[in-house]
């Protein structure tokens, strides 16, 4: 299982399901992470923490813990 936070910078995914539970699950979704959409990873902050990626058209960063919930391909 490869999630967001193995993908390196400039590669484009699609997600394939999103893991967690609950109000998690739910504000990931709000922002717009839904499965089967593309996701373009940016930037990485030097330790990890955010990662900055395009989703939708617009600008997203998450933390490394919500990286982990999405699973992708």
């Amino acid at each position: 299982m490869k999630t967001l936070k193995d993908v390196k910078v400039g590669e484009t995914v699609r997600v394939v399901k999103l893991h967690g539970e609950g109000a998690v699950k739910r504000r990931i979704m709000d922002m717009g992470i839904t499965r089967g959409v593309e996701v373009y990873v940016r930037k990485v902050a030097p330790l990890g923490d955010p990662v900055e990626v395009n989703v939708r058209g617009y600008e997203l960063s998450l933390r490394r813990a919500d990286s982990e919930m999405i699973e992708v391909e």
